[in-house]
């Protein structure tokens, strides 16, 4: 149906709607179950059968396959079982993993789902977009997406970027009031239209939802889109290099087995099946699963401390921070502005508290009166919508008798221009009797600058030098006292001013001084930043002494000095700004311009720098940010869509606490990895030496399969869920560039690794000891080298076990810790332990694996043995804190 053709009334009434009171409940219930869901249809999702069969596309799969047929083919039905059985269950432990990091991401994808403001029951509420139906009335304003396509039934100065439908860059002018009876007019020219997916970029607007989800304009050119491709992070595609180097390394040893097999005679198939036994020692098979499930589990722990990471690489960057910009209203202070003062020419008058008051005189009358019509937050039974700052306004004036719907009801808004964060003000057109008048409210310095007269005693005169500076008095003494400052003006006009004439040639009435006390929580999350080697900055639209005063009772300032203004920043060149940078804590009135400067400045010294933003105009600096945080209560569609990370409560501790885990989750992910490293070395150490020395082979690929299934696997994701370190925040900020074996991971994979194959090692040659037989022993009965590989074979799995304790950290040892801190590592290590003696106890496994059954002092020597890489690596931290010390 071509909606652009009829007007708004004849719209509304085709879908049944009013728009003063919207749908009733049962009415969006109905039309839900007849339209479906407010969103695009995306490709479909795997089913768990593709999703398994996906697992055993892997090039070492394919090699285990090819050694289970050939087991199979010469009769070693037991070992093909458990090749088979072990590919089986990788699979299945895999589409798990993956199963379960799919749904965090989707959770996580569900809490950023897009909101709309729109009228229903006669009041404006707030909804996901999902659950807009046809019928829907939708209020829009500048930062919002479009959520469906709409059919204009109001609009003030609309302006709309709509390049993702039409791609045109440049926003189009919208006019509800217009008609278009040419079917065929092109969308871009359809100014009475919205459509799904575009950008309020400048003005107000209502309209009526005419399409939903595919019925949308984007609708018809998305099939088959997908919207949820998620990317790789760093650290995922560093991973995904290590196992191709691996494994290119396990085909290197591979072939030079076979040759040394070729040299000593040995037997081919059995150095086939240890040539494989060596390709699954060297990959860790489990670790881009292990990696992904526990990214997917962090962000899922970081959505419950109220920081939506919408980007995995955000993750790892978190860790590297090491400036926080971070805007002032709500994030650092409570976002519950309170009006304190009023100012008219050498006239304080002090707000109350609480109650009702009477303004003195006329000009103060004024005053509040163009503070409330200059002004688009409602307030109803003491619930307040829209801007803190204007909701504050609103309650100036209940509080002096001016109730903003008796004003509006007298004083008809009849045009506006809207508040815009270059201008810094906000002008509306009201009746005045036969007359019009312009009110305007804003930046104090932004009036001065357009004002040619002011209020003095009841009567205009012009605004000398003296007058300025009497403003200017008024308005420092507030600023010094913490107080946001705001400035109003107004002119009389006999017909309706055009927007680019309202600020001009304006009176100014005065000034009203109000404060949003700081957050009681930040001061000590400053602190803490401050430990953790993060340097926070404040950048604010508001007055220079009015942050600078919050930023020293925080302490992220020490003095004024601190502090500079977005004008100070217009006079300094980009090299000036570069060299200063440092010495700045405090960026008062600020552009969006000024914020990609000062990221930009940051960065040039190195810096990893996370930024805070809002508005429309915000996502330049949040895209140039190394971290870009949008606000989730006060934030705007726009920046929400540009940034990395989302704050669902809009407080600066969250930023910390997010940093925190951050941190904590890199350092998981390395100590998941680096357990895997050794453990694998560990095999491949035990069984190159066993290979290029001659001697039997201690463990067999079956053994070695289970090993990594079921020994590394629990660990390591045990591992990734660590608590964390307690003193993660006393550290400073890890550097972006570090590599991942930084830090001595490598030197403790490879201690660990030797540690464990050697006394694999050592176990073996106890085992044939026991019976009077050495490692170059020849002809060795069955039952004793069946004895000797039970030894290594649990040695080795109860060793890795044992060694997960103590990659928990790099420095402390575990009682420092805390041993049972990590329940789940506790857990992973007795199921480990409690299925090893079920594999050697049970007849049936036993046979399978080649194992036997273990005595009790056979259990005592193979736990003493699996307890020295532990006791090895806790004495050298305890010698590297001892050196360091």
């Amino acid at each position: 149906m071509n909606w652009f053709s009829q007007n708004a009334e004849q719209v509304l009434q085709e879908l049944n709607v009013d728009p003063k009171q919207g749908l009733s409940d049962a009415e969006i219930q109905s039309r839900l179950e007849k339209y479906g869901e407010n969103k695009l249809k995306g490709k479909k999702k795997k089913s768990l059968a593709a999703l398994f069969f996906a697992q055993l596309k892997d090039m070492l799969i394919y090699v285990l396959l090819g050694a289970a047929v050939i087991t199979l083919l010469i009769g070693e039905y037991a070992d093909a079982i458990i090749i088979l059985l072990v590919v089986l269950l990788n699979a299945v432990i895999g589409v798990f993993q993956e199963f379960k990091a799919e749904k965090a991401i989707e959770a996580l994808q569900k809490m950023t789902t897009p909101r709309a403001l729109v009228r229903r029951g006669g009041d404006v509420v707030e909804i996901d977009s999902k659950n807009i139906v046809p019928g829907d009335i939708v209020v829009l304003d500048a930062g919002r997406y479009i959520p469906a396509d709409l059919r204009l039934t109001e609009s003030a100065n609309l302006q709309i970027e709509e390049s993702a439908l039409t791609g045109e860059s440049v926003p189009s002018e919208k006019n509800a009031a217009r008609l278009f009876e040419d079917p065929k007019t092109p969308l871009g020219d359809l100014a009475n239209m919205a459509f799904m997916s575009t950008l309020v970029t400048y003005g107000r607007a209502e309209g009526v939802v005419v399409g939903t989800g595919m019925n949308t304009e984007i609708g018809k050119i998305a099939k088959g889109l997908d919207e949820t491709q998620t990317d790789l992070t760093p650290l995922q595609k560093r991973l995904a290099g290590l196992g191709k180097t691996l494994g290119y390394l396990a085909i290197g040893i591979c072939v030079l087995i076979f040759i040394i097999a070729l040299i000593q005679r040995r037997d081919l198939f059995e150095m086939f099946l240890t040539a494989i036994s060596l390709a699954v020692a060297a990959i860790p098979e489990g670790l881009p699963a292990i990696v992904a499930i526990v990214l997917a589990l962090g962000v899922t722990r970081m959505s419950k401390i109220n920081a939506i990471v919408k980007r995995l690489p955000a993750v790892e960057t978190l860790g590297s921070v090491n400036i926080i910009c971070s805007d002032k209203t709500g994030t650092l202070t409570q976002n519950k502005m309170t009006v304190l003062h009023l100012y008219t020419h050498r006239k304080f008058l002090d707000v109350p508290s609480e109650g009702t008051a009477t303004a003195a005189e006329s000009t103060q009358k004024k005053l509040i009166q163009t503070m409330v019509l200059c002004n688009d937050a409602t307030l109803d039974d003491g619930e307040g919508t829209g801007d803190p700052t204007e909701i504050a306004l609103v309650v100036l004036g209940n509080k002096y008798h001016f109730p903003k719907r008796e004003l509006e009801a007298a004083h008809e808004r009849v045009a506006e221009r809207p508040f815009d964060s270059d201008r810094k003000l906000m002008s509306t057109v009201n009746k005045e009797g036969d007359h019009y008048r312009v009110h305007t409210k804003g930046a104090f310095d932004s009036i001065l600058k357009i004002a040619t007269h002011a209020l003095v005693n009841g009567e205009k005169v012009p605004l000398t030098d003296d007058l300025k500076a009497d403003f200017l008095r008024a308005a420092e003494e507030m600023s010094d006292q913490a107080l946001r400052v705001l400035g109003a003006a107004y002119k009389d006009s006999d017909e309706v001013v055009e927007p680019d004439q309202m600020e001009n040639d304006l009176t100014i009435l005065g000034l009203v001084g109000m404060i949003d006390p700081p957050r009681l929580e930040v001061k000590d999350a400053i602190r803490q930043a401050k430990e953790a080697g993060i340097t926070p900055v404040m950048i604010t639209g508001d007055h220079q002494h009015t942050a600078a005063a919050i930023a020293m009772q925080l302490g992220m300032a020490e003095s004024l000095d601190q502090s500079i203004s977005g004008s100070q920043l217009d006079a300094m060149s980009d090299d000036e700004l570069k060299q200063k940078i440092n010495h700045y804590r405090v960026f008062s009135r600020v552009s969006p311009e000024h914020k990609v400067k000062i990221v930009n400045a940051f960065r040039s010294h190195g810096n990893i720098v996370s930024m805070t933003g809002d508005g429309v105009n915000d996502a330049p600096s949040l895209k140039n940010a190394d971290i870009g945080v949008a606000m989730g209560i006060t934030g705007t569609d726009v920046s929400k869509g540009a940034s990395d990370m989302i704050l669902t409560d809009d407080n600066f501790t969250t930023i910390v606490a997010a940093i925190r885990e951050g941190r904590n989750i890199y350092n998981n992910i390395k100590k998941s990895v680096v357990f895997l490293l050794s453990c694998n070395l560990g095999e491949i150490v035990a069984i190159l030496a066993s290979v290029l020395f001659f001697w039997p082979m201690p463990l067999l690929p079956t053994q070695i399969l289970w090993i990594n299934l079921i020994t590394d696997t629990f660990p390591a994701i045990a591992l990734g869920v660590d608590p964390g370190d307690k003193d993660v925040m006393k550290k400073k900020p890890r550097d972006a560039k570090e590599s991942f074996f930084a830090g001595g991971a490598a030197f403790r994979a490879i201690i660990g690794g030797l540690l464990i194959g050697i006394l694999t090692l050592v176990a073996f040659y106890f085992g044939l000891s026991e019976h009077g037989y050495q490692l170059w022993s020849g002809s060795i009965p069955e039952d004793v080298l069946t004895y000797a590989e039970t030894m290594a074979f649990v040695v080795l799995a109860v060793s890795q076990l044992f060694y997960s304790l103590s990659m928990r950290s790099a420095t402390h040892s575990i009682l420092h810790v805390g041993l049972f801190s990590n329940k789940y590592l506790i857990g992973a290590i007795i199921l480990g332990i409690v299925l090893q003696f079920a594999v050697i106890s049970i007849p049936i496994l036993a046979g399978a694996f080649h194992v036997q059954m273990l005595t009790l002092r056979d259990w005592i020597i193979v736990i003493a043995f699996a307890l020295v890489p532990l006791v090895i690596n806790e004495l050298i931290k305890r010698f590297t804190r001892s050196a360091n010390n």
